[in-house]
This record gives C-alpha cells, sequence and structure tokens, in this order.
C-alpha cells in the first residue's frame, strides 16, 4: 500500500498538455535589429475580451486584473534575460499617460519612439480562471489564454506572435507531459498566475532566442 501512495499523488499532479503554446514570426525578424522592446502598460491595452473568474468568496482587486497581472508577468521574465534591453515598468507607464494619439498603431508608435525602443510588446488576456481547490487537490483546475504581440515600431507591423492556452489537467488525463512536471514545477496544481507565468517563460524564452540569436550574429 506505502508503494502506491507516492504513485497516486503522481498520476494527480497537474501538467501543461502538448500544444498550449503556438507562435510565430516574420522571416526576417533577425534582420529587423530588435534590441530595445517596451511593454505596452496593462491599461493601455485595447481590444482584449477577458473572461475573469476569481477565487469563489474572493474580493475583486484592480490588483489582481489579469491584464495587469500579465503585464508585470512579462516584464519580470523579460528583464531577467540578457542581450537586449527592456524599458521599466514605470517609465512606460509614465510616458503612456502622455501620449495623444486616438487610434492604436498610433499610440503605439508614439509610445516606442517617445521611450527610444524598437518594437513594443502587447500582452491581453483572453481567460484567466482561478484554480478551486488548493495545490494538492482540486475541484476546478485553473485556465489561462492570453495573446503576446511584438510590434515593430519603425513599421508598425506584427513581427512576432505567440498565444498560450491552457486548462491545467492531471498527468492521468495526459501522459505525455510527463518532462514538464519534472522538470518545471513538480507534483502540484497551479494557480492561474502560476500557469500565465509558466506559459509567459516559454513564450518569452522563444522570443529571446530569436532576437539574442541576432544580437550575436
Amino acid at each position: 500500500m506505502s508503494k502506491l501512495i507516492p504513485l497516486l499523488m503522481f498520476l494527480l499532479a497537474g501538467c501543461f498538455g502538448p500544444g498550449n503554446l503556438q507562435s510565430r514570426h516574420s522571416t526576417d525578424l533577425e534582420s529587423r535589429r530588435i534590441r530595445r522592446i517596451v511593454i505596452l502598460p496593462a491599461l493601455e491595452t485595447t481590444g482584449s475580451q477577458v473572461k475573469v473568474a476569481p477565487t469563489p468568496g474572493e474580493p475583486k482587486s484592480p490588483e489582481r486584473d489579469p491584464n495587469d497581472t500579465l503585464a508585470r508577468l512579462i516584464y519580470q521574465v523579460m528583464s531577467g534575460l540578457p542581450n537586449w534591453q527592456i524599458v521599466s515598468e514605470s517609465e512606460a507607464r509614465e510616458v503612456s499617460q502622455t501620449i495623444t494619439a486616438s487610434n492604436e498603431a498610433a499610440r503605439l508608435r508614439q509610445l516606442g519612439e517617445a521611450v527610444y525602443a524598437d518594437a513594443v510588446l502587447i500582452g491581453r488576456v483572453r481567460r484567466f480562471r482561478e484554480r478551486v481547490g488548493d495545490e494538492w487537490g482540486v475541484k476546478s483546475p485553473a485556465s489561462v489564454a492570453f495573446v503576446l504581440d511584438l510590434v515593430d515600431v519603425r513599421r508598425g507591423d506584427v513581427i512576432w506572435s505567440a498565444s498560450f492556452d491552457e486548462t491545467q489537467k492531471s498527468l492521468s488525463e495526459n501522459i505525455f507531459a510527463i518532462g514538464d512536471i519534472i522538470s518545471e514545477r513538480g507534483v502540484r496544481w497551479l494557480t492561474a498566475e502560476q500557469l500565465a507565468h509558466e506559459g509567459v517563460k516559454k513564450a518569452v524564452a522563444q522570443l529571446h532566442q530569436l532576437i539574442a540569436r541576432a544580437a550575436i550574429s
């Protein structure tokens, strides 16, 4: 019986399913010389139709706004990586409040030019559903979906885009995700923010590989 307990815990652990991250980029991304990036503050995002479901009984708070959470996670991950410059959150937020353009394309261009950025990264949350339960057992798992777009300030076009969409599943539901459990987070069910963080790390790692490779070459 004692040998069955670790096995049961392992089978009930949360994991990522395959295909939870999709990305694409322009064929000339490496030649664009993207070195300095500004992350669009959450208050400036438009067109986001986020479905938010907070933990039952938990009061809503502006600090827990999903788009704000996503912007903060993006900055944390990107600012910790070398071979690019990331505009500080405070500077991006301060400058964004002075932008006067009426349409999004012009606003992005003004923001990028004001902070001397080569590109603007936009994060939009599509779904942000909190888990019901704790890290060892849930009635309903966390579910998150978001899109990241990197816009070239000079040309105004999207040169890289990634979409993350995941509802955490148990290992027994998806045995092919065993590698994620062992290497990334261990045996536990994540909160919506933790799940979003894992998605951001995967997406940003792909972008960094493209840009860092271009910077070194």
